[in-house]
């Protein structure tokens, strides 16, 4: 089952979309959180907030304040535009001094963000949520570090050899963020708050790939399926695993182009039921992504912006110190207004896993990157997917918008 692409240490020279938020900007967005910290210290205890960062008066301060950022705010977290289908975005404020040793895990993470000492955490969480509310929905997993909005991404000891972002001395298999599930993610935040090893993150982007006809007719089949990583347990175990197409062109939303749509995760995809053509195929879409691959070497502060349709990440091999030392990112998933998906997906079962979305297609009242406004129902009717102007699918995990 396990196929990965070899392993990169050295930065690649293929060019990557940077962009920049000027230091006022930048500087809003703590100054922002940090209010919104302090008036939900008020309002709830922070500790239970900090868990999962789903309590309604969280929820209800971001969607009331995110119009306050500045414009330029919007326009700098806008999904990637070019091939790469990635972008770095500086800089935040991050003081390393009052953020408080890397955890060990992503329970402790969780826990401390809302105590004394650890506010620092807790405010880039909020900092984070209003960038990405910024772009669209950000949701998270119930099956997955207890359903909280922003993950908290660390090595963790014991887990240094497995395929998840709790891993370290082994390479993480550039992949589509949940490619099992039809309810993935279309755009990834990662926002770096520590890494003193200067440790590489992957992303290599099918827009840069050469693959020839028969190639892609081959992965645009449904072959063999993609299971969950192990960050969601066994529960799979009870479904039915359907097979999946790797990659199809799909009309682009809105227009009459048409775009690739890349769903990869070579380590929990058993490429060991499919017949050798397909194999060969996986095998040079493998090679291709390797020969395009980026190695971003995030700094405190920076954020890498990845089109999950696009895009596979991964990261290169570290060793951790356990010390409290060691990097540290925080990741959140975000729903992208007006993006569809294959309408085949709407009778993926997605192995029981559902997701944790408390916030509304938008913001009261705003509309991202210049479509007209809408409202959004109050917090107890939100179901993570809006029904106005979009196709859905109703089935066990709510409402499901599919092109």
């Amino acid at each position: 089952m396990k196929s990965v692409l070899p392993e990169r240490k050295t930065l690649h020279p293929l060019d990557i979309e940077r962009r920049e938020l000027a230091p006022a900007a930048a500087r809003a967005v703590r100054a922002l959180a940090a209010e919104i910290s302090d008036t939900l210290t008020r309002l709830s205890e922070p500790a239970e907030c900090s868990r999962t960062l789903t309590d309604p008066a969280l929820i209800d301060l971001v969607d009331q304040r995110v119009g306050e950022l500045p414009g330029d705010v919007r326009a700098a977290v806008r999904p990637p535009e070019g091939s790469a289908g990635a972008a770095i975005l500086g800089t935040l404020p991050v003081s390393d001094a009052t953020l408080g040793a890397t955890p060990d895990n992503w329970r402790d993470a969780a826990r401390q963000a809302g105590g004394p000492g650890h506010r620092e955490s807790l405010n880039l969480d909020i900092a984070v949520l209003l960038l990405a509310r910024c772009v669209g929905e950000p949701f998270g997993w119930a099956g997955q570090q207890a359903g909280r909005l922003v993950n908290n991404i660390l090595p963790t000891p014991g887990h240094e050899l497995e395929q998840s972002g709790a891993s370290s001395t082994t390479l993480l298999s550039p992949h589509t963020e949940d490619a099992f599930h039809p309810d993935r993610a279309n755009l990834l935040m990662l926002a770096c708050l520590r890494n003193p090893d200067a440790v590489g993150t992957t992303v290599s982007s099918v827009l840069r790939v050469d693959l020839d006809a028969t190639d892609r007719a081959l992965l645009g089949t449904p072959t063999v399926p993609i299971l969950p990583d192990v960050s969601y347990g066994d529960a799979h175990l009870g479904y039915a695993a359907p097979p999946l197409p790797t990659l199809w062109n799909d009309a682009g939303n809105g227009t009459d182009t048409t775009h690739p749509t890349l769903r990869y995760d070579p380590a929990y995809t058993p490429l060991d039921n499919a017949c050798p053509a397909f194999r060969g195929a996986y095998a040079r879409l493998g090679a291709e992504l390797e020969r395009v691959c980026v190695t971003v070497v995030l700094a405190p502060g920076e954020l890498l912006l990845v089109d999950n349709d696009v895009a596979v990440h991964g990261r290169v091999p570290f060793t951790a110190r356990y010390d409290g030392t060691d990097r540290w990112l925080k990741r959140v998933n975000i729903r992208v207004p007006d993006r569809k998906r294959r309408r085949a997906e709407a009778d993926e079962n997605g192995y029981g896993q559902h997701t944790v979305a408390p916030f509304g297609r938008a913001p009261f009242g705003r509309a991202p990157f210049g479509r007209a406004p809408f409202g959004r129902a109050p917090f107890g009717a939100r179901t993570g997917r809006a029904v106005a102007e979009r196709e859905t699918t109703p089935d066990g995990r709510g409402r499901r918008e599919h092109s």
